[in-house]
């Protein structure tokens, strides 16, 4: 059973000593009774807070932890202050590269193919795990609104 717990920055001896046992008895006895292994060379570890202490960069209990300042889960880019600039930042880029790429193809294909390659290439990665971007702030978002007017011109 994981159970959440409200420390203090300055309790990391405590958070490294509670942090060991989760994983060394809960989740490795998960693991196990499922036949699996952590795998350590890609687990990973991010602190949601406003600030990271100094003394938790290097975290180190039974298994070493990388500790992020982002991290990507199913293609979403999870930053500590869960802001989400990255990932709208990373989506826009591709997207406007791949608009940038079809705007090549215009004079070659009809406007129904152009529209459905616009759909597949661009319009995707748009609505892909939108759902985490809500309530984000207009400033936030506002380059994927950049990108569906780009689109929508294509």
């Amino acid at each position: 059973m994981i159970t959440a717990v409200c420390l203090s920055v300055s309790d990391t001896a405590v958070l490294t000593k509670r942090l060991t046992a989760c994983i060394n008895s809960d989740l490795a006895q998960s693991l196990a009774a499922h036949r699996l292994q952590l795998n350590t060379s890609k687990t990973e570890l991010i602190w949601f807070g406003i600030h990271l202490p100094n003394t938790v960069r290097s975290l180190s209990v039974h298994l070493s932890f990388r500790v992020l300042s982002f991290v990507r889960n199913l293609g979403v880019l999870f930053d500590s202050q869960l802001s989400m600039k990255q990932h709208v930042n990373k989506v826009a880029s591709s997207c406007f590269y791949h608009l940038r790429r079809l705007r090549q193809l215009r004079c070659c294909v009809d406007q129904e193919l152009m529209m459905r390659l616009v759909m597949s290439l661009v319009v995707s990665r748009l609505d892909y795990c939108n759902a985490v971007l809500a309530g984000l702030p207009a400033s936030t978002i506002a380059p994927l609104q950049r990108v569906q007017n780009a689109a929508a011109d294509s």
